[in-house]
């Protein structure tokens, strides 16, 4: 797909971050976006904001029928959908493994991977259906789709999930012939000032963490800790990563991120380790803040 212009888009947790740079860029070459979110009082303020062919549905993608209830809405309004992105995505705060609680597995899960499952479920039948070409791109992450930070078990895992999804995704849409399309974007390029680290804003009551944990740190904090140990952060600008994720729709590229070859080298390392029957992780590259 070349042509965003009058297409229509779905962009999940859409009303913030990394998803209101995309409804922002999709917006700027005419396409007909519609912003899913859970946050109601987010999803006000960025339909206030932006102008255009712009509408938003209250949407809790861990939920089948919030998601069905979406498509429902989407097809009422415009008839088809084009540009799907899963990008809602939450994380539980770091902890060994085994100081997780079944509630940070099932909340995460529940919106990282089930979230795209139900977006996939419900939208990619329809999208077949409609006979127009059309793409799927889910959101993953660096931290599990290319290699975990350790103390980051819950969301790592599940953006793993991720990116696993979306490769079988591709092989199938193209094995079945369809005309639709489908890419795993890595949010890349540097550090990410988005509401992921704010994450708990939106954790429901019945999924509360069990027992006690630390506040997980803002974004003020990483860079002070960062200054205090002497370190450089790079962040990423969310527009222009936006604009290189609808760049790498347009070229057809199934890994969207930037400086993928990095990745390629990390992954290139964790599979000589494999080879070797060690653990991936080298415990010397562990950041330290």
């Amino acid at each position: 797909m070349k042509d965003f212009a009058g297409k229509v888009a779905v962009v999940t947790g859409g009303a913030s971050g990394i998803g209101r740079s995309i409804v922002k860029e999709l917006l700027a070459v005419d396409a007909k976006v519609v912003i899913a979110d859970v946050e109601q009082s987010a999803l006000d303020k960025v339909l206030a904001e932006f102008d255009g062919e712009v509408t938003g549905v209250v949407t809790d993608v861990s939920s089948l029928e919030s998601v069905t209830a979406l498509a429902d809405a989407v097809y009422a309004q415009h008839g088809a959908c084009h540009l799907l992105f899963n990008n809602a995505g939450v994380a539980a705060p770091s902890a060994n493994v085994w100081e997780t609680t079944p509630n940070d597995w099932k909340w995460v899960h529940g919106v990282n991977v089930m979230g795209v499952v139900y977006g996939i479920q419900v939208f990619v039948p329809r999208m077949i259906a409609g006979g127009e070409e059309g793409h799927i791109i889910n959101t993953s992450s660096g931290d599990g789709g290319i290699s975990p930070l350790p103390y980051q078990s819950v969301y790592a895992s599940s953006k793993a999930a991720v990116s696993i999804i979306t490769e079988c995704l591709g092989v199938q849409l193209k094995s079945e012939g369809t005309k639709l399309g489908a890419s795993i974007f890595y949010p890349s390029g540097g550090l990410l000032d988005t509401g992921i680290w704010t994450t708990d804003r939106n954790r429901p009551k019945d999924l509360a963490r069990e027992k006690d944990y630390d506040p997980v740190p803002t974004v003020q904090d990483f860079k002070v800790a960062a200054k205090a140990a002497g370190m450089e952060l790079e962040f990423q600008d969310l527009d222009e990563l936006a604009r290189y994720c609808l760049d790498g729709i347009r070229e057809e590229r199934f890994i969207i991120m930037i400086r993928v070859e990095d990745a390629a080298a990390t992954l290139a390392d964790r599979a000589s380790r494999y080879g070797r029957a060690e653990l991936p992780i080298d415990l010397a590259e562990i950041p330290q803040l």
